[in-house]
């Protein structure tokens, strides 16, 4: 090849010319010449089809060409296409132009495709050749001149230009070429003799044919022409025919006579005998069809193919002796046969659409190839019936299968869709595709419950958290969409939230009881629960639960008659007169409860005369039994027992006091001595009260005192550091700062991306030199005449190929919603067609090839302005007149969430009355969202704030639905008169948008609270009085009553009123100043005593008013006063009371200076640690790191590893051989070598997977196997095994390759690997094999859940436990491996007694060991069972459950508690023996019980002391006291008893109780002996003695404290003073690998510590990896280390006082 032809091809390789553009389903067409070298650029699709990048890798763009061989690549990166594989236009279009190569570049996602077509020029690469090296003829001489002689034409594969042009003759002495032109486009080459010949002089002629083609530069080949000149033969051969025309069936067999052909010659003898022969040479004729050279029948010898050639022309000659010639023509159709089946090619699939995908909408694009014509080449494709979609074709040879009606996943949730395509072919021939479409989940169910309304019943009296009963309900939806939650609706019962009744659990439905029922207020009620699914918009239906309460005998009757008082002085009389029956009283009792719970019956217990009374059973009546006489003593005392008919029943006594007497004065004498002890001491009070104020005060001066200190040294050091200079820290170089705040030791690159300000792009192309182009498909054949001119009579057809009915409002401009397809049969003018909508639409038209259009959104959409657009396209042609269609679209604009709620105020602002009840409503806030659905779902949240240090959810809360605003408390103005904040809406949106608003709650007094007196000061016995003398005259000022009322306003205005007086004529009071003057003269007549009771009202609506005593005093001298008011005791029960506050408020005041104390000890006792760690050095720390070192802990410098990849080239991968002498020679030597089977298969492995799963599928390919044997026919053919006994397979997928595919289930748990034997043999005699072994390993499935060793567990554990003690394991095993083996515990979610399992025990996770987590009671609980499930590490995970019960034993933990008799502080209570009780006399019975159980519960009874223990005994088993002996008139009558009750436990436990027993007949005597059974004045004593020892030691502790905190004050201050007192600043000193134990300091991950702790030491040994410098070692104080001393200096930690422990070596 010249230089200037390689320049040429150069040239052509970079020239590339865009026919035509289009930016949307369009045609781009491409130019270039064959031959171009592998990875040339064709062109750069994206630009030209205006295609993004991204938009062509997410769109997973791909070329579609069908069937044929693919020569053209797309790069998706770069978005150009590459020259795959060497183009040789011969080899794919022969002689056909243009040629061009057709496919399609497909999108995803949404699905487009763009229709490419690349045409191939021609280059001059192919020099014409001749079949025959030579050609002879033999002529005679008698030819004469003009006579024609057929010569064989050359063969150009090249076309255009490049084919064959021209011939040329040499020499031309006698014959001179003619050229003939075919149909088509063929030149038919004659010799014509020009001068006649003369074999005399010539007998033979040799001449040269030259065969010329028109390329640059040209190329040529030649054929030797040899003639020989015979004797004359004046008749040439004529054909009775010029053409003849026959048709043949495609396929026909071999032998088929076609056609058969004559010509004559008048001629005789050898020079009439004619020859016939085909002259064809261009074209594969000569292999199709032969003549019979004798007869002239023309036959077929090859297959026809109609869709290859329809028509074949066949030259033939005949030719008698003489060599003259005569040619003619044939002229075969082929007739095409239905002998192609259609070719299904799926272009794009969705193998999951959504159950509410619209009708219409695209599941499939389906191309169908076939290749025959006419109807055998018509296809028609249908899919099975009975499903919910159709196919329907969008243009030629393009099928859509489309939803045709509302899919349900619910009803059938996968579809196997069997596409079959059929042409109209007889007979017909079709092929199938079937097509698995999943249907995915829409929420379109909402939740069912089980029942339509629910009833349960509860007892009262539960345990908070008690489960009430279950609810269930279920939706047949899918996944997240089947997910059920229950939520209690709001409601209120009796102006209570229904939520602090019961609750709902979200996920099980197990109503719960919130609080603890009493049906004495409530007896049912009701709410709604709503049962709401996981979907997006959540779906939810409502169920009604009623909720009824049983009564429980939880209520002991309650005596309203008699009224009980402390002394039970109140006596009911009975006159001596009184007959039987007579009705002494009656005891009125009530019980709350219901039904049986509330049926009384009245009982006499004990009676000091039993003989006397008796009480009626049902109506509490008290009457006589018999006559009273003289004998009854006086003083009877009845105790009554009202019990109810509950199970247990309950029951309430009440003592009633009868005096039998006929006068009161009797009664008095026999109940005066029944007083209270009036005795104080005062002493006690007045010290207890001076001591409180004392520490009080020292207290609050120590707080005082430490806050100045501190206050102070803040601002010194605000003084000091406050300077005008910068702090520039300094950190080393590669300093990594480990808390965050230093500087950074990486260097980061980042990376800008930049866009323009437009999303739109323009591009202009140059105009082409030729606009007349016509491009058609290589496969087809046409003639093409015109005949008549065209009319536009056909208007255009608009096909709908894609269609989206809703489109998001957030979609970019230019999104493709429609591609249309419009035909229109006219042509040229009448056949252009344009598209227009309607215009003030955001949206366009725009053409993307000829007849596609593609409807394209033009600007920004907005649901809330437009939420439909019913766009009408309009298609018009061209034609005069124009024709036009037009179709609607309707178009839903979907909703997306880009409005944030708007609230209607800005601000808000409410009142509310303070005293208010929990719960109220206050007002209600309102925000709307302008988008749609869900997006327009407003939620109400209020926003964390706090109110005075307390959050604001404690003051106010906000419903989520309607936004109404509920007070969480009762609001008191005296403590907050309002307060603000915020509320914010936020929608349903994903992402949720919000807005916020301030609310301000203002709170409005009520008069709630009383007047307060502050002087005079009210006492218990209102001792203090004011003195008036007597000679006071009118307006004397006695005293001013001061009050004040913490209300506001109206509410607080006081007035002051007498409301009492006992001379109302001495005294009056101001109105409005309180002021108590006399209104008179005072004189002597005026009694001394004199007690002012003043009210003090306020002038609230309703008011409300306190009262005030005063005391005043008429007399002029203080004895007088005291003689009068001696009565004026002390009330005990206030001095208890001052005691007890007054221990109270010294253990608070104790509590908190101790507390103070320890703080303030332990802060000191911090800083000191840390300034001996930070500041015992002076230079600052930089770390060295050796080379290539690693840092653990990723704060040192990073080792890098590098690997270098080597490539090797030979040098030359050419030789170039010459011979010496430049001369050659040649000749052909064919030798045929017969094949023994030599060769031995090669097996060559592909591809191969080294694990594979063990839940693989069959037929799962392993490994995939090329064989190759060299040897041929039998001892090339190969066959593969392998061992038996395995599930693997070898399967044979074309020749010489085979695939190892599984062949049954896998299972790792019983083979986990397996060494594949692959034999290959081959079928020589004798065969030869080879053999490789593959080695595969299983890889383990989660397909085994964890098994536990036991179906179910019992334990036991002994109350009392510590917490955290281990009761016992649980144990799992798991079959599988690795991680999916690796089993966890947990404990299941449950409740024991209303409370989670949880806080009862826990369960480790990795070992299965089950803790108890709190002590146990066996009172409180005696058992209780909970679920373990063990759950392994796989995904998804697998788990098992198991049921635990827990045992818990008794223990004997509580002694016994004595019932009766009860002991009070005097033990006044005493039993009376009269000195006629005989032996065995019954004094009492001691009744105790245990709680514990079993022998812990058994008690027995002992005496342990006893005045006389010769007189009572007591029942070992039963606590009865009897008497033993006579009971005489020597026994004293003050007995006292001490018994014992002890249980059987072990250790046993004991109660004592102390009886009183009165020996005596009368209780007057009693009285007399059991005077001084007061309170214990050592009580007292006691009292005041531990008193005065905890206010001493609380003294001396903080006074203590005062001297330590100045004593170290001082210390550090003259520390100071010497230390710091230096001009320079300290700069801390760290020496070279140090480590600050701390983590304040600088790097401190620099050592690896090996640490050997022992069991017998406290003391442990730490060995550390060499450093590089052997400076200082630091450890923890508690531990001891060693240390190397290799530096003599002297450094810190040789001090004394270092908290290190240092031990040389």
């Amino acid at each position: 090849m010249s230089d200037g032809t390689m320049r040429l091809q150069a040239g052509l390789l970079l020239f590339i010319s865009i026919i035509s553009l289009g930016s949307v389903l369009g045609q781009v067409s491409y130019s270039i010449p064959e031959e171009m070298a592998k990875g040339s650029v064709v062109g750069n699709i994206a630009q030209d089809l205006g295609i993004d990048l991204k938009r062509l890798r997410s769109g997973r763009g791909r070329i579609y060409t069908g069937d044929s061989a693919e020569y053209i690549e797309l790069n998706r990166e770069r978005g150009v296409l590459l020259i795959k594989e060497r183009i040789d236009r011969e080899a794919i279009c022969g002689r056909t132009t243009p040629c061009a190569l057709r496919f399609q570049i497909i999108l995803e996602n949404p699905m487009e495709f763009y229709s490419i077509a690349v045409e191939i020029t021609d280059i001059n690469d192919n020099a014409p050749i001749f079949k025959k090296s030579d050609m002879k003829f033999k002529i005679s001489e008698s030819a004469t001149a003009g006579a024609i002689f057929m010569l064989e034409q050359a063969m150009d594969m090249d076309v255009g230009v490049n084919g064959l042009q021209s011939y040329m003759l040499k020499p031309t002495d006698n014959f001179v070429l003619k050229l003939q032109s075919q149909p088509d486009g063929s030149k038919m080459v004659e010799m014509v003799l020009q001068k006649p010949l003369d074999r005399e002089k010539q007998d033979y002629l040799s001449l040269v044919l030259n065969a010329i083609d028109g390329g640059e530069p040209q190329l040529s080949g030649t054929v030797q022409i040899h003639i020989n000149v015979i004797d004359a033969n004046d008749n040439s051969p004529v054909f009775t025919q010029k053409i003849y025309k026959s048709t043949v069936r495609e396929n026909s067999p071999k032998g088929t006579l076609v056609v058969s052909v004559s010509a004559s010659d008048l001629d005789e003898g050898s020079h009439g005998k004619i020859t016939y022969a085909i002259l064809n040479s261009l074209d594969d004729v000569t292999e199709l069809f032969q003549i019979n050279a004798e007869n002239g029948e023309v036959t077929l010898t090859g297959n026809t193919d109609f869709e290859k050639t329809p028509q074949y022309q066949i030259h033939v000659q005949a030719s008698d002796e003489g060599g003259l010639t005569d040619s003619c023509k044939i002229m075969v159709e082929i007739f095409d046969t239905n002998d192609n089946i259609p070719a299904i090619n799926v272009m794009s699939k969705s193998n999951v659409i959504s159950e509410d995908s619209q009708p219409g909408t695209v599941v499939t694009m389906i191309n169908i190839q076939d290749p025959d014509s006419a109807e055998n080449g018509k296809v028609q494709c249908s899919i099975n019936d009975n499903i919910p979609f159709t196919i329907s074709s969008s243009s030629s040879n393009f099928f859509s299968l489309v939803t045709e009606s509302d899919l349900d996943r619910e009803r059938a949730s996968e579809y196997n869709i069997t596409v079959t395509c059929s042409d109209e072919g007889v007979p017909s021939l079709s092929s199938s595709v079937t097509l698995t479409l999943q249907i995915s989940d829409v929420n379109d169910n909402a939740p069912v419950f089980e029942k339509s309304s629910y009833e349960a019943y509860i007892v009262e009296n539960n345990t908070p958290g008690l489960s009430i009963f279950t609810m269930k309900a279920r939706d047949v939806d899918w996944n997240q969409n089947a997910r059920v939650s229950y939520i209690l609706e709001d409601s209120s019962i009796n102006g209570v939230p229904v939520s602090s009744y019961v609750s709902v659990s979200a996920d099980s439905g197990v109503i719960h009881a919130v609080r603890s029922f009493d049906y004495e207020q409530i007896k049912d009620f009701q709410f709604c629960v709503k049962a709401q699914d996981g979907g997006s918009p959540p779906l939810s239906s409502n169920v009604t639960v009623k909720i009824l309460i049983q009564d429980q005998n939880d209520n002991a009757p309650q005596v309203l008659y008699p009224v009980q008082t402390g002394g039970s002085v109140v006596a009911e009389m009975v006159p001596r007169s009184a007959d039987v029956g007579y009705l002494v009283t009656k005891v009125v009792a009530v019980d709350v409860d219901s039904g049986q719970n509330a049926w009384l019956s009245y009982k006499l217990q004990k009676a000091t005369d039993r003989a006397l009374f008796e009480v009626g059973l049902q109506n509490g009546e008290i009457r006589t039994i018999r006559q009273v006489t003289d004998k009854d003593v006086v003083k009877q005392r009845l105790t009554v027992v009202v019990e109810d008919n509950g199970q247990p029943s309950r029951s309430a006594t009440v003592n009633v006091n009868v005096a039998v007497a006929d006068s009161f004065p009797e009664v008095l004498s026999e109940f005066t001595d029944f007083t209270h002890d009036k005795e104080y001491n005062d002493n006690l009070t007045f010290y207890l009260v001076l001591a409180l104020a004392v520490v009080s005060f020292l207290f609050i001066t120590c707080l005082v005192v430490i806050i100045s200190v501190k206050i102070y040294r803040w601002r010194q050091s605000r003084v000091l550091y406050h300077s005008s200079l910068p702090v520039i820290p300094y950190y080393p170089p590669r300093y990594s700062d480990t808390l965050g705040t230093g500087t950074l030791q990486h260097v980061y690159n980042y990376e800008v991306c930049r866009t323009t300000d437009s999303r739109k792009s323009d591009c202009k192309f140059g105009g082409a030199g030729s606009q007349n182009i016509l491009i058609m498909d290589p496969s087809s054949t046409g003639t093409m005449q015109r005949i008549q001119k065209d009319v536009n009579d056909n208007k255009p057809d608009i096909t709908i190929m894609s269609k989206s009915n809703v489109i998001s409002e957030d979609i970019k401009p230019y999104t493709v919603v429609t591609m249309i397809n419009i035909e229109d049969l006219d042509s040229d003018e009448n056949g252009k067609v344009k598209c227009v909508i309607g215009e003030n639409i955001p949206f366009i038209m725009k053409t993307s090839t000829d007849n596609f259009f593609s409807l394209v959104t033009d600007s920004d959409l907005d649901r809330e302005r437009a939420s439909e657009y019913n766009i009408s396209v309009t298609c018009s042609d061209e034609g005069v007149p124009s024709l036009s269609s037009s179709v609607t679209l309707t178009l839903q604009i979907s909703d997306v969430n880009d409005n944030a709620p708007v609230f209607e105020k800005s601000s808000y602002e409410a009142y509310i009355v303070e005293n208010n009840t929990p719960d109220l409503s206050i007002f209600t806030v309102k925000a709307r969202d302008a988008d749609w659905n869900q997006n327009a779902r407003v939620s109400y949240i209020l926003e964390d704030s706090s109110i005075n240090g307390v959050p604001v959810s404690s003051y106010v809360s906000v419903s989520a639905d309607s936004g109404v605003i509920h007070a969480v408390r009762s609001f008191d103005y005296e403590q907050i008169k309002d307060f603000q904040f915020c509320v914010k809406a936020q929608d349903g949106g994903s992402p949720p948008l919000s807005s916020n608003v301030t609310v301000k709650i203002l709170i409005q007094d009520q008069n709630d609270n009383a007047p307060q007196v502050l002087y005079p000061v009210q006492t218990g016995g209102s001792l203090v009085a004011e003195m008036v003398p007597r000679s006071a005259d009118v307006g004397y000022l006695v005293t001013k009553v001061v009050a004040v009322d913490v209300d506001s306003g109206q509410n607080a205005w006081l007035s002051y009123k007498l409301q009492k007086a006992t001379d109302r004529a001495l005294f009056e009071v101001g109105l409005q100043n309180g002021e108590i003057r006399t209104i008179r003269q005072v004189t002597d007549k005026d009694v001394v005593k004199q007690r002012l009771t003043v009210v003090v009202e306020d002038n609230g609506q309703p008011s409300r008013s306190a009262t005030v005593n005063v005391n005043v005093a008429v007399a002029d001298s203080f004895p007088e006063v005291l003689s009068e008011f001696t009565d004026f005791t002390h009330d005990k029960e206030y001095n208890d009371n001052l005691t007890f506050y007054l221990v109270l408020a010294l253990a608070v005041v104790s509590f908190l200076f101790i507390t103070c104390l320890v703080v303030i000890i332990s802060v000191k006792i911090y800083r000191w640690r840390q300034s001996r760690v930070l500041y015992h050095s002076s230079l600052p720390v930089i770390p060295y790191y050796p080379p290539r070192y690693s840092d653990t802990l990723g704060t040192g410098t990073l080792q890098h590893v590098y690997n270098y990849e080597v490539c090797r080239t030979t040098d030359s991968r050419k030789s170039d051989s010459t011979d010496m002498g430049g001369l050659s020679d040649s000749s052909k030597v064919i030798v045929d070598v017969i094949d023994v089977n030599d060769n031995s298969p090669l097996i060559n492995i592909m591809t191969k997977s080294n694990s594979v799963a063990e839940n693989a599928p069959h037929t799962t390919v392993l490994a995939m196997i090329s064989v190759h044997d060299p040897d041929s026919d039998s001892n090339g053919q190969v066959y593969c095994t392998i061992n038996e006994n395995i599930p693997f397979a070898i399967k044979s997928t074309s020749v010489g390759f085979y695939s190892l595919v599984t062949d049954s289930d896998l299972d790792r748990e019983r083979t986990s690997e397996y060494n594949i034997t692959v034999t290959c043999s081959d079928e020589g005699v004798p065969s030869l094999s080879s053999s490789v072994t593959l080695t595969l390993q299983i890889s383990d499935v989660n397909d085994n859940a964890p098994v536990f060793e036991k179906s179910s567990y019992e334990a036991s554990i002994v109350e009392n436990n510590t917490p955290g003690f281990s009761i016992f394991t649980v144990k799992a095993r798991d079959a599988d491996w690795n991680q999916n083996a690796r089993v966890s515990y947990i404990l299941e979610d449950s409740s024991v007694n209303g409370v989670p399992v949880s806080s009862y025990v826990s369960v480790s996770a990795d070992s299965g060991v089950i803790h108890a987590v709190r002590s146990f009671d066996y009172e409180q609980i005696k058992y209780f069972q909970f679920c373990v499930k063990a759950q392994d590490g796989g995904s998804p995970p697998l788990s098992s459950n198991v049921t635990v019960r827990i045992l818990i034993q008794d223990q004997n933990d509580n002694a016994p508690q004595v019932l009766y008799p009860v002991q009070t502080g005097g033990s006044l209570v005493a039993e009376m023996v009269p000195r006629s009780a005989d032996v065995g006399y019954l004094v009492t019975k001691v009744v105790a019980v245990d709680v514990d159980s079993g022998q812990n519960a058994w008690l027995s009874y002992k005496l342990q002391k006893a005045t006389d223990r010769a007189l009572f005994e007591v029942g070992l088993q039963n606590g009865e006291i009897r008497t033993i002996r006579q009971v005489t008139d020597k026994d004293v009558v003050k007995q006292r008893l001490t018994v014992v009750v002890e249980d059987n436990g072990q250790p046993s436990r004991s109660a004592t109780v102390n009886v009183n027993v009165a020996v005596a007949d009368s209780f007057p005597e009693v009285l007399s002996e059991f005077t001084d059974f007061t309170h214990d004045k050592e009580y007292n004593d006691n009292l005041t003695f531990y008193l005065v020892l905890a206010l001493a030691v609380v003294s001396f502790l903080f006074i203590a404290c005062l001297v330590v905190i100045i004593s170290v004050k001082i210390y550090r201050w003259r520390q100071s003073r010497v230390l710091y007192h230096s001009s320079l600043p300290v700069i801390p000193y760290y020496p070279p690998r140090y480590s600050d134990t701390l983590g304040t300091g600088t790097l401190q991950h620099v050592y690896n510590y090996e640490v050997c702790r022992t069991t017998d030491s406290r003391k442990s040994d730490c060995k550390f990896g060499g450093a590089g410098s052997q400076n200082i070692l630091i450890m923890d104080p508690s531990s001891t280390a060693t240390m190397q001393r290799i530096q003599s200096e002297k450094n810190i930690l040789d001090e004394p006082d270092s908290p290190l422990e240092v031990s040389p070596l």
